[in-house]
């Protein structure tokens, strides 16, 4: 009796199979998974390229973007992208574009761009849009409609009047200062420049600018018009460098003259490329940001845009800290002053 409905059993179960190989051949009908194949979603995350990314700052092999690649190299390394940082040797604009295009031909996935020329640069964001590239700009923007977003170190009203207060109280709000400035296409040092006089202009009526001079951030340019401003105006009593290359150069230059003490230097550069002139007493203040910082956030937008995610206001970075986003400017923080006093703090 026992093994009649065994043998029963058996049958209903091969029956029941034939139907089902049936019916699923009848009404095309497709296994998804089975006990011995890997999720879809698994199998396509294993198939999935490492997002290749491509900064292109504004010039390699100086101080403030050797460290901005420091920080966009570590940021690479913890989000498993492929970090591609190319730039030209001086600040040139046609030698940008030129890496640019270079870096279209290659297949990137997004470009992250530190701006020389706003203006000029047009034609080549559009051709990597054409090629289904994203693009962001960091440090110095281009036409908004061009890129996602805009990363911006600080906000540059609260920078530029900033930067006037420091030459203000370094010379007790009297006498005659220079602006030393960086290359004139820089969408960034325009605004800055601009908030600088604005600040002078409304609060600082006994102080004299007396020239702007651009050095286009080139360092030697940059000393060779220090020099020259500290020789043909005897009263100046200051100078505002506005690009990373300012300071040090007019810091040098008024060292080199003898005048340590006599002329106040401030400006946006590097504590570290700073640090022996504050503590000497050839410069008496430098600003900045941390550009590692900035180099860890860009990469780590980027990723995030690569991901479909725009950045968010007040989200809090990995490494960076809280971000302020308006839906098309990223603000990474507060600029930060060094003086002989600090400078030892910081390494970057």
């Amino acid at each position: 009796m026992l093994k009649l409905k065994v043998i029963a059993l058996v049958s209903i179960l091969f029956v029941s199979v034939i139907l089902y190989r049936q019916m699923t051949q009848d009404e095309g009908y497709v296994i998804l998974y089975s006990s011995d194949q890997e999720p879809l979603d698994l199998m396509e995350e294993e198939k999935r390229e490492t997002y290749r990314v491509a900064m292109v700052p504004k010039q390699v092999d100086i101080h403030y973007f050797n460290s901005v690649e420091m920080g966009a190299a570590e940021a690479a390394a913890d989000l498993g992208v492929e970090l591609i940082y190319r730039g030209p040797v001086i600040v040139d604009s046609r030698m940008q574009i030129e890496i640019i295009r270079e870096l279209i031909d290659e297949g990137v996935d997004l470009l992250a761009i530190s701006v020389i020329d706003p203006d000029g640069i047009q034609d080549v964001i559009v051709e990597a849009h054409k090629k289904g590239i994203e693009v962001i700009t960091w440090d110095s923007d281009t036409s908004s409609h061009l890129r996602t977003f805009f990363i911006n170190m600080v906000n540059p009203e609260t920078l530029g009047r900033h930067l006037m207060d420091t030459m203000a109280w370094t010379i007790n709000e009297s006498g005659d200062f220079a602006i030393l400035g960086g290359s004139t296409g820089s969408a960034n040092i325009r605004e800055w420049l601009n908030w600088i006089q604005v600040q002078h202009e409304e609060f600082y009526p006994n102080m004299n600018l007396i020239d702007i001079v651009t050095t286009d951030d080139d360092p030697v340019k940059a000393y060779e018009e220090a020099v020259s401003l500290i020789e043909e105006n005897p009263n100046l009593r200051g100078v505002i460098g506005t690009s990373s290359v300012g300071p040090p150069a007019a810091a040098q230059a008024v060292s080199d003259l003898g005048l340590s003490g006599d002329i106040h230097v401030v400006g946006l550069s590097s504590p570290v490329e700073m640090r022996q002139y504050l503590l000497d007493g050839s410069a008496q203040m430098t600003t900045l940001w941390s550009p590692k910082k900035l180099g860890y956030l860009t990469i780590s937008l980027a990723h995030q845009l690569l991901e479909e995610e725009l950045p968010t206001d007040l989200q809090n970075i990995v490494n960076v800290g809280r971000i302020r986003f308006d839906g098309d400017t990223v603000i990474m923080g507060e600029p930060i002053d060094f003086t002989k006093d600090n400078v030892d703090q910081y390494d970057f």
